[in-house]
This record gives C-alpha cells, structure tokens and sequence, in this order.
C-alpha cells in the first residue's frame, strides 16, 4: 500500500487489495461471454481488457463493492462499472434455464421431486406511490419475491421472475403455472406451509405441503410426523438458497428493481458453476 499524505477530502484515495473466493473457471466463464459478445457487436476497444472487467463485476457481485470504489481502484468512472454490470448479467442471464426446460431435464436424469420455496430479496425504499408494493408485511421490510426451484441435493435449477415484495408465495407459483408445468413433466414437489391450497387436485396431487393447525383441530401425533418429514427433506432447499446468497449483493439490492430478475438469473448461472452436489 502507497502512503497517501493528502487530506481526505482530496481526489485521490487509498488503494487495497481484496481476496476473492471465487474459482478461475468462474472467471475464465465470464471473461468468454464478454469476448463473444464484442466480437458480436464488433466492439473495437474497452477501457480495460476483458479479464479485467468481469474481475471488477464479479468483485461487484460478490462483496457488493461500490461502483465508485471499483472505479477510482481500477482508473475509470462509475457509470463504466454500472454499464458493464448490466451488460454481464445481462449476458449471463440469457444463460439460465426456463422453467419447462428445466423440469424436463430433471425428469430425464430421473428425478421425481423438486422443491419449491420463495425467497425475499430486500430492496431500497422508493418514494411515493411507488414505496407501498415493495413493502413486506411479512419480513416488515422492503424488497421482491422469487421464488426458486432445487432438485433434492439443493441445487438451483430454476429462478422466477421478481414480483412485488407484498405478494404472497401462493400467488407468485399460480402466476407462473407451476403445478402445470410439474405435471407435463410427470414430477412432484415438496413445499412449505405457505403454498397449502397450490394443488387444486386432491386426488393426484403434485405438491406436497405439510398440514395447518386450526381453531378447535390441532395436529395429531401422525400429523406432526408427516410435518417433521416434509421439513426435513425440505432442508436441501435452504443451502440452495444459502448458496445463492453469498453473493453479497443480495444482502439489499441498490440498483433499479426492474434488474432485479436478471441480476438474479445471472447468480444462478454463476452459483451452479461454482457449487454442483
């Protein structure tokens, strides 16, 4: 480190280095997208090679590093970061699995059971009209709702669109017609206690939720046993998420909520490459 006698309030600032715990096949993948991609748009030059810019963007995802850190650190300005950052999750984000094609992949590797569970993604507050539907009763707290699909070791295979934080799960898994697409793809899913009523057929369903208490009808023994078995094959769904979110820029999102699904989308492409059970 250089020693720096100016005050403060000048230009210029201290520079350090930071470890980032990432595999170099991770690098090597989104340094690949960006040369494709100039050479798709017949880019003649960038600022800084393109090693060097998915290093300043996955150091951006993963340690939520600030844009304007990044780019007094790296000689360039805050809106270049900004621009890239869009552009390689925008990249990687073209990469991620739609729904039915996951599902069917699943299925042809013989799997039967996916599980299903959502996840709030804390946001920025917005002023005005716009504040209210971002606002979770539940985690008494800003931000979108995703829901997410694992297979039965906990790996993502599947991330829905961003939805209002005031949404609720149940509403957020009819919007994307899951049971339907579960059952084209002949699989079953487990869930918690916030999609009971999902599965419109009791007869043949696809979506096994554990079982409410009620005034007046407490759970029997039996009852109580088939909760604590759901719950514990459940438990995989947890580390997909906790995977997920080590990508500290998720621990509350500061960019315009509208890139909220490709920002997230583009996580899934990177944490599979990163973590296969």
């Amino acid at each position: 480190m250089r020693r720096n006698n100016r005050p403060a309030e000048g230009t210029e600032g201290l520079v350090y280095q930071c470890r980032l715990p990432l595999s170099s096949a991770t690098l090597d993948l989104v340094s690949g997208l960006i040369r494709g991609h100039l050479k798709k748009i017949r880019s003649r030059w960038r600022k800084l090679p393109p090693g060097r810019i998915a290093l300043i963007v996955l150091a951006v995802l993963r340690h939520d590093q600030r844009l304007s850190d990044m780019a007094g650190g790296n000689g360039i300005s805050a809106s270049t970061v900004r621009r890239w950052l869009l552009e390689v999750t925008g990249l990687l984000a073209a990469g991620a699995p739609r729904l039915d094609r996951a599902l069917k992949k699943i299925a042809r590797k013989g799997g039967v059971v996916v599980l299903l569970d959502g996840t709030l993604v804390r946001t920025r507050r917005r002023t005005g009209d716009a504040n209210r539907p971002n606002y979770s009763g539940k985690h008494k707290t800003h931000g979108l709702l995703f829901l997410a699909l694992t297979d039965e070791k906990g790996n993502l295979v599947w991330i829905s669109a961003a939805k209002p934080g005031r949404s609720s799960e149940i509403t957020a898994a009819r919007h994307n017609k899951i049971t339907t697409h579960l059952r084209e793809a002949g699989l079953g899913a487990l869930a918690d206690l916030g999609f009971v009523g999902l599965d419109d057929d009791p007869d043949d369903p696809v979506i096994v939720t554990g079982r409410k208490a009620t005034r007046g009808h407490p759970l029997t023994a039996a009852l109580k046993e088939a909760n604590r078995l759901v719950s514990r094959e459940r438990a995989a769904n947890e580390h997909g998420f906790a995977d997920l979110k080590n990508w500290r820029i998720l621990t509350k999102v500061r960019i315009d909520a509208r890139h909220a699904t490709t920002l997230l989308r583009a996580l899934l492409v990177l944490t599979n490459g990163e973590i296969q059970r």
